[in-house]
């Protein structure tokens, strides 16, 4: 079956921590059995068997695109001359399709990304993520891909089964939604963590650095963290303004090779208190993976990955959160705790190509015309 991927983000290089969950897929799905795959993403390394099939301008523009920060963070900005960005990706996405004509099925990264789908019938596998159950509070947009949806068979695949609710409200009636968790990438579990190298406790944020993904992980950790032997290492680019206090360890951005050579096997655990809107952020499914126990805030997606007290714990307060972090400083806590969250990454989200075989699975369901169960 001929596959046609688009996405508007995909990292240039392996050095690259911009849309790296992307490039997993792709590499899963471009070895799967049957699966002929044609990308529409910004210029990076593919697979061998998967087929670029942008244009030398799309490539430009797309390149430029991720040199700003990606369409989302074009959009948070809300600059003025930022305005035009989403109508070109559009009008780029819908000459794709177009070309594209020898499609069977379209997987399509975003829910935006389904708007100039054409009238041609057909099916498509469409996954959603956190922000996009904010572009559906845009005036018409909600209609608008409806209207897409309507003409053709349509799986809505979000990646957190906490957003199957209001997506099944908003397109129930026009398509299926099936929840389909993304894999785990095999370097994440063959870490053998030691958290007894170092002498003081190493705790890990990775997250972009803005006023939401952040939260109150300042306000919080000051007393915990601050003229104490905890050490709080944060990662993750600068995508806002945000004055970094002193006593916070600040590496900027971190390839996932860093993370997973320099940091994870040493790391006490992964802390996020993001009041962002989530779908299921990949840097958790990985610290799982890891065996890394997690302190997070206590918001649907968080409490979709951790399960309170047994891989990891969920705080509402700075008085919660001490209480974790004190807690999973005790080396045999801290053991147990991970080992239960390594095991729950594996049986639950398991790799990259169990998450390819969940989707072909849907992809082989949609051109045999069967029902989405």
């Amino acid at each position: 079956m001929r596959v046609l991927l688009t996405s508007p983000s995909y990292p240039s290089d392996e050095l690259d921590w911009r849309g790296v969950f992307i490039r997993h897929m792709v590499d899963a799905l471009a070895r799967s059995d049957g699966v002929q795959l044609g990308v529409w993403a910004p210029p990076g390394e593919l697979p061998a068997d998967a087929t670029a099939v942008t244009t030398a301008a799309e490539e430009q523009w797309l390149r430029r695109l991720m040199s700003m920060g990606g369409i989302s963070h074009l959009m948070r900005q809300g600059r003025i001359k930022d305005l035009f960005a989403p109508v070109t990706l559009l009008w780029m996405l819908a000459s794709a399709y177009r070309r594209e004509f020898a499609t069977d099925i379209y997987h399509i990264n975003w829910l935006q990304c389904a708007l100039p789908l054409p009238n041609d019938g057909k099916p498509a596998l469409v996954t959603a993520l956190g922000n996009d159950l904010k572009l559906l509070r845009l005036p018409l947009m909600r209609r608008a891909l409806r209207r897409v949806m309507r003409g053709r068979k349509t799986v809505i695949c979000p990646n957190a089964e906490w957003m199957t609710e209001p997506l099944q409200a908003a397109f129930g009636d026009v398509a299926d939604v099936v929840p389909v968790s993304f894999g785990i990438d095999t370097c994440w579990y063959a870490i053998d963590r030691d958290v007894t190298a170092y002498p003081t406790k190493q705790w890990l944020a990775v997250t972009r650095l803005t006023a939401d993904k952040l939260g109150p992980l300042f306000d919080w950790s000051k007393e915990y963290f601050q003229g104490t032997e905890r050490k709080l290492h944060l990662f993750g680019p600068m995508q806002e303004s945000v004055e970094v206090p002193n006593w916070v360890q600040y590496h900027g951005a971190a390839t996932p090779r860093q993370l997973a050579t320099d940091w994870f096997p040493y790391a006490s655990g992964l802390i996020t208190l993001s009041r962002h809107a989530e779908g299921r952020p990949q840097v958790m499914l990985e610290a799982m993976a890891a065996g890394l126990p997690i302190i997070a805030s206590r918001m649907p997606a968080h409490a979709s990955i951790v399960n309170d007290k047994v891989t990891g714990m969920l705080c509402d307060n700075p008085e919660d959160y001490g209480h974790a972090l004190t807690a999973l400083e005790n080396t045999e806590t801290n053991r147990h705790f991970g080992s239960a969250a390594r095991n729950r990454a594996l049986h639950e989200f398991g790799t990259w190509r169990d998450c390819a075989l969940r989707y072909t699975g849907i992809y082989k369901k949609l051109l045999e015309g069967d029902g989405i169960a």
